[in-house]
């Protein structure tokens, strides 16, 4: 029994093909395949762009490795002719297929919906764009850093009175993929309910516009606009960042006078009987001196120290931990968060885990970050070629496998 058909998880059965580069469009796909579903990564001989970005380990990059679980792999070349049967025969097989390659590129290498539709009547066709398929921006090249710009959160994220910061994770790539893989599911229940398939497009743009409800659509509702306000918050204080004995910080955060009340408590203070602190409108009005004396109680503590002892009482409050904190976090390691799937070149890798836990279909992490080309040979055989005809594919450069990809960076 091969690796992917001891899938598991409510998508077992489901056959996604990944065309898609970066994060956005393969993390969706990544999603899919922790949910159970049987996703082929279509590649270049070149492969990915992620594949040769950021740190090495062993012949891989971090980034591709730390995004692309759960998949197999195969190189075709899309540029040649005499390749498009090969792609046209896996098409046949899938449920979806996820590309974010721009026009004209994209008609070119034959993706376009219209293209692929005639493959498979019933695909469902995504499409992830910067700023959307069509209107006066559309066809730019577009990363996460310009939808922040464009969509208003640089202007939002940083100290009041410093510049404009990016979020420090993708986060536009990372909402993006969430709503490819919904959006993928959605367009399959009225595949099951039709039998149509149909095109979806979703962008970074349209994503980051969803997820700032809470400020964009404050200020349609009110005509009041958002303000940079750092760790602090517009509606309630205190609320930021604190310092702590050994140089560690903590978070606090009080949104309503009860978490105040347990706030003064666990400190042993009396502020919530001060005249300048009395109430969420004394204590913005009086913010930077609540800030002071917060900071100065906090500073008693050392972090081990002053954590336990607010959780204890109550407060809303967390460490700030470093990235080597993080994956030793005891909660994070009990959801599973970080998982351990064994590599063939690189060995135990560990990856982030399945952020969403069905009881009665559970996903997992199954399958390690293929290498470029890895399942080539075996995909061509279920797609009913015989060993001699993929041997000859891979000699006329048509497809590749591993080791054919590996023997051209040598030849280089």
């Amino acid at each position: 029994m091969s690796e992917h058909t001891m899938a598991t998880g409510p998508l077992q059965g489901l056959r996604v093909l990944d065309i898609s580069t970066m994060l956005a469009g393969p993390y969706g796909a990544t999603l899919l395949g922790d949910l159970g579903a049987d996703v082929i990564r279509v590649e270049s001989h070149y492969g990915d762009e992620s594949r040769h970005l950021g740190p090495e380990r062993g012949t891989e990059r971090g980034p591709y490795l730390s995004l692309n679980r759960n998949k197999r792999d195969i190189v075709i070349d899309l540029q040649q002719e005499d390749s498009r049967e090969v792609f046209a025969r896996l098409v046949a097989t899938a449920d979806v297929l996820i590309t974010n390659i721009r026009e004209p590129a994209l008609s070119k290498l034959g993706l376009s919906y219209a293209q692929v539709a005639t493959l498979k009547a019933d695909i469902v066709w995504i499409g992830v764009t910067a700023f959307g398929p069509d209107g006066p921006y559309a066809g730019r090249p577009g990363i996460d850093f310009l939808a922040q710009g464009y969509a208003g959160v640089l202007a939002l994220n940083g100290d009041p009175d410093g510049e404009p910061v990016r979020t420090g994770f993708p986060a536009v790539d990372v909402i993006t993929s969430l709503l490819v893989a919904n959006a993928a599911q959605a367009a399959l229940r009225v595949r099951d309910r039709t039998g149509a398939g149909q095109r979806v497009e979703v962008s970074l743009l349209d994503s980051l516009m969803h997820a700032q409800a809470s400020s964009i659509g404050t200020y349609l509702a009110t005509g009041e606009a958002p303000v940079r306000t750092g760790n602090r918050s517009l509606y309630f204080a205190p609320s930021g960042v604190y310092p702590t004995r050994d140089g560690g910080h903590v978070v606090i955060t009080t949104p309503g006078e009860k978490f105040f009340v347990k706030l003064c408590r666990a400190l042993e203070t009396d502020w919530d009987t001060d005249a300048r602190f009395h109430d969420i409108a004394a204590r913005l009005a009086n913010q930077d001196e609540l800030d002071r004396v917060v900071a100065q109680r906090t500073s008693a503590y050392t972090r081990e120290e002053l954590i336990p002892k607010l959780v204890a009482a109550d407060v809303l409050t967390a460490p700030i931990n470093q990235v080597e904190d993080v994956v030793h976090d005891p909660q994070i390691l009990h959801n599973n968060m970080i998982v351990a799937t064994e590599h063939p070149v690189l060995g135990e890798v560990r990856v982030t885990g399945v952020p969403i836990r069905f009881y009665a279909t559970p996903g997992s992490v199954r399958l390690h970050p293929p290498l470029l080309g890895e399942h080539t040979r075996a995909l061509l055989g279920e797609l009913g070629y015989s060993a001699e005809e993929a041997a000859a594919m891979i000699r006329d450069g048509l497809v590749a496998d591993n080791p054919e990809i590996l023997a051209r960076r040598k030849r280089k």
